[in-house]
């Protein structure tokens, strides 16, 4: 069972992956506007980061709560498919189908490849 302390440093952890993306969107935003590199940037960084956070939770002893305030709070707060979802049906509006496909199906296979390389790097097999 998660205590009240846990909870809140959830809560401020995914205050603070939140505030995170803000900035990095708007950095990455303000060198590359045609194509939604940010949300790439933030989501594979994200799903890396959740994995090896759970890996080192399973493989290596990080404790339970440390892995639910990095992992769920900032790792949750800091990646955005929603955000990715939205670019997508905007590129397919702006007819840039191929564009889209490979935003949207691409991100998702590379996201799912950076955790997975994060998981082995925590040590989980």
């Amino acid at each position: 069972m998660t205590t009240p302390l846990v909870f809140i440093a959830i809560c401020l952890a995914g205050g603070a992956g939140a505030s995170l993306r803000f900035v990095l969107d708007g950095v990455i935003k303000a060198r590359v506007s045609r194509f939604p590199v940010a949300t790439v940037v933030i989501n594979v960084t994200g799903s890396f980061g959740l994995g090896l956070l759970t890996g080192l939770g399973t493989a290596a002893g990080l404790p339970h709560d440390w892995v639910l305030i990095l992992g769920g709070g900032l790792m949750g707060g800091y990646t955005t498919f929603s955000t990715a979802s939205v670019e997508t049906v905007r590129l397919v509006q702006d007819r840039r189908y191929g564009a889209a496909a490979l935003y949207g199906i691409g991100m998702l296979v590379v996201s799912i490849g950076a955790s997975g390389l994060g998981l082995v790097l925590g040590g989980a097999s």
